[in-house]
């Protein structure tokens, strides 16, 4: 599992005065209700503004993520589901995916929490998703890498 070596949760964040918006896919729906879910969960309990905008896939996070940033969010946390199946599609959208948020936030200068999750079985992702019976939370995960993100960019930026 993945989670080895993780860090301890960052309980404490308070995140007042940002606005965050989450952007997940529609792939695969049980899993990225959960992510959802547990993105939502953290970002409530850091007191952040949240809103939230749905795509169509894991390809079309990267334009919206950025779409959002311009409009004035202070960081996006993107959600989405690529499981692997018998075509190389799996690694195009994967890296498209990969590499256009992490251009995205480096263009805007604004953190991209990253939940993206790519598996080889569903069931990997139902372990990731949050949801009762789940070993790890990607959806609470990338919130809070997000809200952190931009607290630590919020302080070096006076």
């Amino acid at each position: 599992m993945s989670g080895a070596g993780a860090p301890q949760k960052m309980n404490d964040l308070d995140g007042t005065g940002l606005k965050i918006t989450i952007v997940a896919g529609t792939w695969h729906t049980v899993i990225t209700d959960g992510l959802i879910a547990g993105a939502r969960s953290t970002l409530e309990k850091a007191n952040v503004e949240i809103s939230e905008l749905r795509v169509a896939g894991s390809f079309e996070l990267p334009v919206v993520s950025k779409a959002a940033l311009e409009a004035g969010a202070d960081a996006v946390v993107a959600l989405g589901v690529i499981i692997r199946g018998g075509t190389p599609h799996f690694e195009y959208v994967s890296d498209a995916a990969t590499s256009g948020l992490t251009q995205v936030s480096i263009v805007t200068g604004k953190p991209v929490g990253f939940g993206v999750l790519t598996l080889d079985t569903e069931q990997q992702g139902l372990d990731r998703a949050g949801l009762p019976g789940s070993k790890e939370d990607k959806g609470a995960e990338a919130a809070e890498a997000a809200v952190a993100t931009a607290l630590t960019l919020r302080a070096l930026r006076g």
